[in-house]
């Protein structure tokens, strides 16, 4: 798999993130996967060559990092062989202090991600969300303290309006501290509005993209139809695609498919191919369940589309409003 930098920093990361969300207790959604089923898939992952992983705190409270900790160090031999990516600000407890973005949270939150992930550092630490109660120098300070500290070697964010972004990065430039090298945003071909003014931000900032749901939670590989089919065990119970997506998104499902058809690949290919083949975007998160997930995301990577192929895919997006900040 080929290796690319992480926006204009001088790491590399494989052109797939894999996304550990999927992975955690069963107890606390049913579609989770414990450690022993994830195993396989992660270890398919290795050897089609991911090396990137991101997960968060919050995810299942905690209990994806300790997976996913358990699992990179069980399938490589060496700490540098990866690169680790987790996040912090949504509520981790019931206290006054377990949210957000305050230097508080974030120093507790930064030592607690690194006992679950079993490691000395991340290499990404990435703010969930745009927190609207915490000053910004306080947040991106602190921040800045964590990648001083050697807990952290860079910082990146994740889905917030363009003018906050810009902000933050010109809050940490004119204090001279740490700036994100990332955006991890709410990106595919049903959902296209951060090309509007945050992906040239990014671009011109030297930003990398590591896109969220590049299949638009499974719509974009069938998991559900224009009829309220649901086909998979997540997509029956997850209500944030439903509020997400719209009826006409199956416009863009219907083209994805035929161009699929006509390549002889399954839709999740061509979408990913699409999405991978965007200025900016260094590597879609992709969550998986099975190997064919991991199969099929290997695969996107020596996609490429026609001219004419991406004008056909793009043609029905109809404009959403914006979602996914929350």
């Amino acid at each position: 798999m080929e290796h690319v930098r992480l926006g204009t920093t001088g790491t590399r990361v494989s052109r797939v993130c894999l996304g550990m969300m999927s992975y955690g207790d069963p107890a606390q959604r049913e579609w989770f996967l414990p450690q022993d089923k994830a195993e396989p898939i992660v270890r398919r992952a290795v050897d089609a060559g991911v090396t990137f992983f991101d997960t968060a705190d919050m995810y299942s409270v905690g209990r994806s990092e300790e997976i996913t900790g358990n699992l990179l160090r069980e399938l490589f031999p060496r700490r540098e062989d990866y690169v680790l990516a987790t996040k912090v600000y949504f509520p981790m407890g019931s206290g006054a202090n377990d949210h957000g973005l305050s230097r508080t949270h974030i120093m507790d939150s930064i030592d607690a991600s690194l006992r679950r992930l079993g490691t000395d550092y991340v290499d990404l630490y990435q703010i969930h969300r745009w927190d609207y109660e915490t000053p910004i120098e306080e947040t991106m300070e602190a921040l800045h303290d964590v990648v001083k500290a050697g807990k952290a070697r860079y910082i990146g964010a994740s889905s917030m309006f363009a003018w906050q972004f810009a902000k933050a990065q010109h809050t940490a430039e004119t204090n001279g501290w740490s700036r994100f090298v990332s955006m991890q945003n709410h990106y595919n071909l049903v959902y296209r509005e951060e090309e509007r003014e945050m992906v040239p931000l990014c671009l011109d900032q030297g930003v990398g993209m590591i896109p969220w749901s590049p299949l638009a939670r499974g719509i974009l590989a069938g998991n559900r139809d224009r009829a309220g089919a649901r086909n998979t065990v997540r997509s029956g119970s997850d209500k944030l695609a439903d509020d997400l997506y719209v009826d006409a998104d199956f416009d863009v499902v219907d083209v994805v498919k035929a161009v699929a058809a006509e390549r002889e690949v399954p839709p999740a290919q061509v979408a990913l191919a699409w999405l991978m083949s965007r200025p900016g975007v260094t590597a879609p998160i992709v969550g998986a369940t099975s190997l064919k997930h991991i199969d099929d995301a290997a695969a996107a990577t020596e996609l490429s589309l026609t001219d004419k192929e991406v004008a056909r895919l793009e043609a029905p997006y109809r404009p959403h409003p914006i979602s996914g900040h929350e």
